[in-house]
């Protein structure tokens, strides 16, 4: 079964400093029929304007990526992760912060002068109450091809180690460039569109829309089909 999430069906929360778009249920945005999908429990697409940002929180048990696509994100926890440059996180760049047993944290824009624009996305632990922890990873090269693995179990192949059987890839892709992904029916998968446009097996995505793949088996093929270079986060996830 192949899931569709429209760019254009997402929740919205607008609230001056902050424009934010929900693929799954979240904050004051609340659809039954999107609650997550498998482990994988928030995408949320923010935009921050200079000098605003999320004042300190707390979260427990949730695995918190947090990927900038433009601009700066300047990050605090109580568990002593400040990321590094003085904490800001930049443009390519991996965030991740287990809250574990609980953590107070915050994000702000590092600018006063440009907005900062990223992803938070939330997947849910194997299991609960690890200590808190935080680890950031490098942005991907500029001159990188193919998959580029970012988050996994075990923390190959440079990735963060994150807390769950989960295998978060990116690709980017100039125009007609294409990248294939075999697809194990026994795992669940969630395709994102970050940045650009893309065909996936001859269906067109622009920025913003996102399939799942529900016991599907098979090549996944993508082709980059915009004018600028396509950023594209794949999710390998467990039932």
């Amino acid at each position: 079964m192949i899931i569709e999430r429209p760019a254009t069906t997402r929740g919205q929360v607008a609230i001056g400093w902050l424009d934010s778009r929900h693929t799954f249920s979240f904050g004051h945005y609340h659809d039954p029929a999107w609650m997550g999908f498998g482990p994988l429990r928030v995408i949320n697409e923010d935009r921050v304007q200079p000098g605003a940002g999320f004042a300190p929180h707390r979260h427990a048990n949730m695995e918190i990526l947090s990927y900038v696509l433009d601009g700066g994100l300047a990050h605090q926890d109580s568990s002593g992760g400040g990321g590094v440059a003085a904490g800001v996180i930049g443009p390519g760049e991996l965030q991740w912060m287990s809250a574990g047993h609980g953590v107070e944290h915050s994000e702000y824009n590092a600018s006063d002068a440009a907005p900062v624009h990223f992803l938070q996305i939330w997947i849910q632990p194997a299991r609960l109450n690890h200590a808190p922890t935080y680890a950031q990873r490098a942005a991907i090269p500029a001159d990188a091809r193919g998959w580029t693995l970012l988050a996994s179990p075990d923390g190959r192949d440079g990735s963060l180690a994150i807390r769950q059987d989960a295998d978060v890839y990116d690709v980017r892709l100039d125009r007609d460039e294409t990248a294939e992904h075999v697809l194990d029916p026994a795992r669940l998968y969630w395709l994102h569109v970050a940045q650009g446009a893309i065909t996936a097996n001859g269906r067109a995505l622009q920025v913003g829309d996102a399939l799942g793949f529900q016991a599907e088996s098979g090549v996944l093929r993508l082709q980059g089909a915009g004018e600028g270079r396509a950023d594209v986060l794949l999710f390998d996830l467990p039932h």
